[in-house]
């Protein structure tokens, strides 16, 4: 079978063909929030008993919760991401729980949508005096014309905090070798606006060092 895989965040992808149950990739080191499944519905059915959730059905809604955040599409980009480069493509994808990866050492962002990738681009970093942290983060609050007072009115449009102590993914930035930031991921314009349309408070971003993952495996 055909599968693809890359580093979280969208970073490096190789197309492979490996044999039928050879899985290879990691996960992000956060356990899933799966929603409570309902154990018994309370409609009653023609006899007026309860009609009980269990077993086969109560497996199914855990593994389709599940499912939300599992890869289901990887953009099919060619070689490793450079700086200033950027893809979107979300024609066809369905509604659903939005989740972006960002790897630090892959220095990518992947966004995906119901599991379906659909962006990816190159990032700014912090460095090792101004590290960017690893781990999950939600989404605290948005701002769309932000200025770094604490780093002489620096623009940071379209930014999206993931700390109380200023930690964001922003636009605004020069994303090319040799640049880096203060621990925020700073992300081409075209990418920070797109982004920042559709994420909401609370959507999680997961960070994470060398992470590898394929289509199926589960983000977190």
């Amino acid at each position: 079978m055909d599968v693809i895989l890359k580093w979280i965040g969208g970073g490096t992808v190789v197309a492979a063909l490996v044999l039928a149950g050879v899985a290879m990739g990691g996960h992000a080191t956060a356990e899933a929030e799966a929603p409570e499944v309902v154990a018994a519905a309370s409609e009653p059915n023609l006899v007026g008993q309860p009609i009980e959730v269990h077993g086969a059905l109560a497996a199914k809604a855990v593994a389709d919760a599940k499912r939300l955040y599992t890869v289901r599409r990887i953009l099919p980009i060619d070689g490793p991401i450079k700086y200033g480069e950027w893809h979107w493509d979300d024609e066809g994808v369905p509604d659903g729980p939005l989740l972006v990866t960002v790897d630090l050492e892959a220095r990518v962002i992947s966004i995906f949508r119901s599991g379906y990738e659909i962006g990816a681009a190159a990032v700014m970093l912090g460095t090792d005096e101004h590290p960017t942290p690893t781990g999950v983060f939600p989404i605290l609050w948005k701002q769309r014309h932000n200025v770094s007072e604490k780093y002489g009115n620096a623009p940071m449009p379209w930014s999206m905090f993931l700390t109380t102590d200023g930690v964001a993914i922003h636009g605004g930035s020069v994303v090319e070798n040799g640049y880096a930031s203060h621990g925020c991921i700073g992300v081409p314009d075209d990418i920070a606006k797109r982004l920042f349309a559709i994420a909401k408070k609370g959507d999680k971003i997961v960070i994470t060092r060398g992470e590898q993952m394929s289509v199926g495996d589960s983000i977190i």
